[in-house]
């Protein structure tokens, strides 16, 4: 088993329960398939000869059981490295314990990788009361991804992911789980997307899992994302689902053409839905926007189309705006025709997955 940087794991978990079954503990969360932001990655110590392997930093995953096990019971944890997964596992290690009601909870650092198995045992002097496992998580890169059709469902092919072992994940906040990033995405349109091919460029190189958080909609206008609409509502929702993430990854603009929305209304939009949601989430992760504004079997619009790329020129110059990818130049073959999706083609999504994999690849790499 390799070393990550030198990376340990070390635990705080509170511990409780007397109304479930002691013989039948279960683990809640982390949820199968579930991706915890990692923090602490050096991109300058990730290069594979650094001093004890690429240090690609650890994240605080939270913990929570149910048992019925007394308070007095000692929690102990540990982590195993599934096959074919880089990170560091951890043999059995004590962590420190209170109570209330019949749910143990804290947190656990892990360092960054996986897929792992999670086991939690209960123990009475030398006696195991009890044990839980779940399997796969991991500890990675996480996006929520915001905006209208060309972020969601609306595109000619479902793409699926590469990995065998599926280190791409959605989350589906209806169904409160998650899973292989294949296309179709959870609840955003029953056709492909360009987020599967980013995952697929974005994983070998990261080699950590990967999880998205879509809750794109389309035909929806900045306007509509303002605080206090049900659009903005969910996307503080997801983020705070997830309590930390990268960055967010916004792809719209092309309703706001069909609106004819000014250069500074778009920007004081954008400006205000990315306070208020900051805000909510209690930290700053960067929006990452793309100029997305071309609609080639809508409308053709060269006027209102610049108002809306000059209003993302701007904002990538604000405090908590980065680059995203410019996919207006994605003309001809990469569009859909009038009896298709008249969205992104296949060959389309492949290259704006790409554009997007660069955007996200530069923001990983920033050393300021």
């Amino acid at each position: 088993m390799r070393s990550i940087g030198g990376c340990i794991l070390v635990g705080l978990l509170c511990a409780a329960g007397t109304d479930l079954a002691a013989e039948s503990p279960k683990v809640v969360r982390p949820q199968p398939f579930e991706v915890v932001q990692r923090g602490r990655f050096a991109p300058k110590q990730a290069h594979e000869n650094n001093y004890g392997g690429p240090a690609l930093g650890f994240g605080r995953v939270r913990v929570e059981a149910e048992s019925g096990h007394s308070p007095s019971a000692v929690m102990e944890c540990r982590t195993v490295l599934l096959g074919g997964s880089l990170g560091q596992g951890m043999d059995w290690t004590a962590v420190d314990a209170s109570h209330g009601g019949s749910r143990w909870s804290g947190t656990v650092q892990v360092c960054a990788g996986g897929w792992y198995r999670l086991e939690v045992r209960w123990r009475d002097g030398e006696g195991v009361l009890g044990t839980a496992s779940v399997e796969p998580f991991g500890v990675g890169e996480v996006f929520v991804i915001a905006g209208q059709s060309y972020a969601a469902g609306c595109n000619d092919e479902s793409i699926r992911v590469d990995d065998p072992a599926g280190r791409v994940v959605a989350y589906d906040a209806i169904q409160e789980s998650w899973r292989a990033a294949h296309d179709p995405q959870p609840n955003v349109g029953s056709g492909g997307t360009i987020w599967p091919h980013m995952g697929n460029s974005l994983l070998p190189l990261v080699r950590v899992p990967i999880g998205l958080v879509n809750v794109a909609v389309g035909g929806t206008s900045s306007r509509q994302w303002m605080p206090g609409e049900p659009l903005f509502e969910n996307l503080v929702a997801a983020g705070a689902e997830v309590r930390r993430f990268r960055a967010v990854l916004w792809q719209q603009g092309e309703s706001d053409v069909i609106e004819k929305t000014g250069i500074d209304t778009y920007v004081r939009n954008l400006v205000t839905i990315r306070e208020a949601a900051t805000k909510k989430w209690g930290f700053e992760p960067p929006w990452l926007l793309a100029k997305s504004t071309l609609h080639p079997t809508v409308y053709n619009d060269p006027v209102h189309e610049g108002q809306i790329r000059e209003a993302i020129d701007r904002l990538w110059r604000l405090p908590g705006f980065r680059p995203g990818p410019d996919t207006d130049i994605l003309g001809g073959e990469n569009r859909g025709e009038m009896q298709s999706r008249r969205h992104f083609s296949p060959i389309g999504q492949r290259r704006a997955g790409l554009l997007w994999f660069a955007a996200v690849w530069n923001e990983l790499n920033r050393t300021d």
